[in-house]
């Protein structure tokens, strides 16, 4: 059984969409999206420098838009049941893998990341918050820690990876008062502090936002962040992806799910490389593929000739 995974705000690096304009149909698809959204997004992916597409309200319809239109040039015309048998994503990669998995359309997605980006950079706005990655260390261990500092595991990836948010001054405390087994807290460049409280204003208009779609019934396996769990119902999804933006990412159970599912194989959607390196920490053994550019297409679908749900059904 193959995943298909969107990676998360960060993964993007300027000039990371300008190989994939090469590939037929895509500079199509991005021009169809940047209409509908109001934000060009040929231009931030190929031309945007780093303090650009680092901000919130570009960098997440960014990432959606190049994981679905990496999708689109992996898989062509076919379902994306014919390929895989699960998707997730990773914060807002979320939204992408809801699209794929037949839940929202992706200009439906577009929409929504699109408010979802403006309306997180501007809770961001309402106090000076931030995020720093604890680079060693036992969550046993550092979760008890960051929350009597009064700080938030905002994403609890697994491979012993942990991401804390909070207030500025919280984070210099973190900084000056590390959990046991810590062996460096890394500043994070984003705008505040997502994941946590500091993001309700975002969930209101999201709600907003989401009130006029009516969601399909997803046709593949959604693992969702809010607790590893297999979603089925559409509206589930949809209510999931709004109460995400205040609640703690758990990338580690979605992992732990792939492992109990009979995941075999792994495909990372562009910008791919961060979460095919936890699976690599977390997953030892498990065959993954990440799309950075047009050239990884091919060994990506030979993956999907082995492990996707065409294969399998071709075994029963």
């Amino acid at each position: 059984m193959l995943v298909l995974v969107a990676p998360g705000q960060g993964a993007q690096k300027p000039g990371f969409l300008a190989p994939w304009l090469e590939v037929p149909g895509v500079t199509d698809l991005l021009r169809q999206w940047s209409e509908a959204i109001d934000l060009d997004l040929i231009q931030y992916g190929t031309e945007g420098d780093a303090d650009q597409i680092r901000d919130t309200a570009v960098a997440q319809p960014l990432l959606v838009a190049s994981a679905l239109a990496s999708a689109r040039a992996l898989l062509g015309d076919t379902p994306t049941d014919r390929a895989a048998g699960v998707v997730a994503g990773h914060s807002v990669g979320e939204l992408a893998a809801a699209a794929l998995s037949g839940a929202l359309t992706p200009v439906e997605s577009m929409r929504l990341v699109r408010r979802r980006g403006q309306a997180m950079a501007e809770a961001a706005t309402v106090t000076e918050t931030g995020m720093a990655a604890l680079l060693g260390g036992d969550p046993e261990t550092v979760t008890p820690h960051l929350e009597k500092l009064g700080l938030t595991p905002a994403n609890i990836n697994g491979a012993g990876q942990i991401v804390a948010a909070g207030t500025l001054e919280q984070l210099a405390a973190l900084a000056e008062d590390k959990p046991e087994g810590v062996r460096r807290v890394a500043p994070l460049k984003v705008a505040g502090a997502f994941h946590t409280h500091h993001m309700e204003p975002a969930v209101s208009a999201l709600e907003a936002a989401v009130a006029d779609l009516t969601p399909a019934e997803p046709t593949v396996c959604f693992v969702s962040n809010q607790d590893g769990g297999t979603v089925d119902s559409g509206g589930e999804i949809l209510a999931r992806l709004v109460n995400q933006v205040s609640h703690p990412v758990r990338w580690d159970l979605c992992m732990e799910t792939f492992q109990k599912l009979g995941v075999t194989a792994l495909i990372e959607l562009c910008p791919g490389g961060t979460l095919t390196g936890l699976a690599k920490r977390a997953l030892p053994g498990l065959p993954y593929q990440a799309l950075k550019t047009p050239e990884d297409l091919e060994p990506a679908r030979q993956l999907i000739a082995e492990h996707g749900a065409d294969a399998v059904r071709g075994t029963e």
